[in-house]
């Protein structure tokens, strides 16, 4: 089974390496970009046995720091 994280930084907080990305896109003469946010996403291969709220858990323990990021889970 797979379960596929997508991990973003919460509303209101900033997104220097978005801002990066934006501004070299700006740069490379893509103007008409507003802004970016950066996230990443994280693909698992689990056991069969493994359920949405096992993956939610390693979430809340390691891979989002929930504090400034929020997090969504896929699973199949």
């Amino acid at each position: 089974m797979k379960a596929t994280v997508h991990i973003m930084l919460k509303t209101g907080v900033l997104d220097p390496q978005g801002e990066a990305v934006r501004h070299a896109l700006g740069a490379l003469g893509f103007s008409g970009v507003k802004g970016v946010r950066q996230g990443k996403v994280i693909e698992l291969d689990l056991d069969d046995g493994a359920s949405q709220s096992d993956v939610e858990a390693m979430c809340e323990k390691l891979l989002a720091n929930t504090v400034i990021e929020s997090y969504s889970v896929e699973m199949g």
